[in-house]
């Protein structure tokens, strides 16, 4: 991707919908951001500040431990789980969600856990369930492309095991260290809504209705009606939406406070997921450009990520998946994985809502194509 093809601002690629490049090379949203908007978001961060720092509080000896945190061997995860341990003292439960994690994601959990001395569960679901789900959804896409489709599938997995467990255990609170601008806005800003949490059955329709999964796969989807009436459902916030974050500075803190070994296993892009490299891979062909671009131009524009690191990485990481070397070769490891050809990397439904429940996936779902 040649520089011109990007804003020389927040590098949110040309072929993004709505980037509309001028003649300075400035997108749209980079036109449109003003200290305005920055003011209004502050007011409504320190609102969702004050509601986490109530929340972390009254939580505090309710269950057989305090909070869930879901801990995914990323740069934010570990750090989440430092700051609710040493600054917060809670009593926290790790949970990992053994699908697919790579080895440097294994080296900052291991590293964090013993470094923080806290208990964690790990669930590992069974691998041929990811491998016949990531199938029927690679196969057949909404118009978002492959990240927006599978990762909006499998990301609601894990919070539905997550919940689940916090059930099992009578934990009150769950928290994820999504940061912000993930997951979509339309899903979740800071906190899972009450309805989406309690009133909401989370499987797809394009995984209900393939005839390809049975009773005990799709029992792993979140599910608020299995539980008997009067249920008390945990909460699930993402703290970093509420706290000043910086991606720039949660890296340096957590190899300063030994956490992870080094900046380059705090990297997004060395703790990645394997098949992340794939869905990517899809979304570069068929859409035009990566799709973590959006995200982290946003965070550029906000002043929450390093610009010359992303100016320097966005490329050699879009290179490397292109071609398929490097960490790239995961793109070549999950499609040998899945049993995949290219030329089933297809964009076939229209876009879906953001809720990842069952209820909200569009009606107009065309013929699958056969999983196997």
């Amino acid at each position: 991707m040649s520089h011109a093809s990007r804003c020389k601002s927040c590098l949110l690629p040309s072929t993004v919908p709505g980037a509309n490049l001028g003649d300075d090379c400035v997108c749209a949203p980079c036109h449109t951001y003003q200290l305005s908007s920055f003011d209004d978001g502050e007011g409504l961060r320190k609102e969702r500040e004050a509601d986490l720092e109530q929340a972390l509080e009254d939580c505090r000896g309710q269950g057989e431990y305090d909070c869930i945190l879901n801990l995914s061997g990323g740069k934010d995860s570990c750090y989440l789980l430092y700051k609710l341990v040493r600054e917060y003292k809670l009593n926290v439960l790790a949970f990992t969600m053994d699908a697919n994690i790579p080895d440097v994601a294994w080296k900052n959990i291991r590293r964090t856990i013993d470094k923080l001395d806290v208990p964690m569960v790990t669930f590992r679901p069974p691998r041929e369930f990811y491998r016949k789900l990531f199938r029927l959804l690679l196969q057949n896409q909404e118009a978002r492309g492959a990240v927006r489709t599978v990762c909006y599938v499998c990301a609601p997995l894990y919070e539905a095991y997550s919940l689940n467990l916090a059930l099992e255990k009578n934990i009150p609170l769950v928290l994820a260290a999504y940061s912000p601008g993930q997951p979509d806005p339309e899903r979740m800003e800071y906190e899972f809504s009450r309805d989406l949490i309690c009133r909401q059955d989370w499987t797809p329709a394009l995984v209900k209705d393939s005839g390809l999964f049975d009773e005990n796969e799709l029992r792993m989807f979140w599910n608020p009606f299995r539980y008997p009436a009067g249920t008390e459902f945990p909460r699930y916030l993402a703290p970093f939406h509420a706290w000043p974050y910086s991606q720039d500075e949660t890296m340096k803190e957590v190899v300063a406070k030994g956490l992870i070994v080094n900046r380059k296993h705090a990297s997004p892009v060395h703790s990645n997921c394997p098949v992340n490299w794939l869905l990517m891979y899809s979304d570069l062909k068929n859409l035009g450009y990566n799709p973590y671009a959006p995200e982290f131009s946003r965070l550029i524009r906000e002043g929450k990520a390093d610009r010359w690191y992303w100016k320097i990485m966005g490329p050699v990481v879009d290179f490397m998946i292109r071609k398929q070397i490097l960490l790239g070769r995961n793109v070549t490891r999950s499609m040998q994985w899945l049993g995949m050809q290219e030329n089933e990397l297809k964009i076939t439904r229209a876009a879906e809502d953001s809720t990842g429940s069952g209820d909200g996936v569009s009606d107009e779902t065309p013929e699958l194509t056969d999983a196997k």
